[in-house]
């Protein structure tokens, strides 16, 4: 019996749509992950890309539990001598919605290449208007 490999489906990749209103976002964030990852498919190869895109609509209006809005942190470096900037969820929600869902779906990705290629599928809006509508993105589960 011969081992199947699986291959990169190269354009024929799917397209699946995410509406994140009133999702708790660690969840939706899995669920993303795994999708981007190809692991919801049965062909599933560690070191081979055969994720899918994903668009989210509404990624301002993903929910965190708790206090999370006033107390989560989100931490970067300038390059600069003291230059660590702290930005809470709250703010972060306010000037970059999308940037709080990318952030932690970027963590539950692994730290190599087909992660950071993985990372470039996903597309996210702030709002409910998408211009993929062309790819005739279905619904995920």
């Amino acid at each position: 019996m011969k081992s199947f490999v699986a291959k990169d489906p190269g354009l024929d990749r799917e397209w699946f749509l995410v509406d994140a209103e009133d999702k708790p976002l660690g969840r939706l964030a899995v669920k993303i992950a795994d999708v981007l990852r190809g692991k919801n498919k049965p062909t599933y190869t560690p070191h081979v890309d055969t994720g899918a895109f994903v668009v989210v609509v509404n990624a301002d209006k993903v929910k965190l539990t708790g206090n999370k809005e006033e107390q989560k942190i989100y931490q970067r470096y300038t390059g600069f001598r003291s230059g660590l900037k702290e930005t809470t969820a709250a703010v972060m929600r306010e000037r970059h919605p999308e940037e709080i869902l990318k952030h932690a779906v970027k963590g539950m990705l692994p730290k190599n290449n087909l992660s950071r290629r993985a990372l470039r599928r996903l597309k996210l809006y702030a709002g409910s208007d998408h211009p993929h509508e062309a790819q005739n993105p279905g619904p995920m589960e």
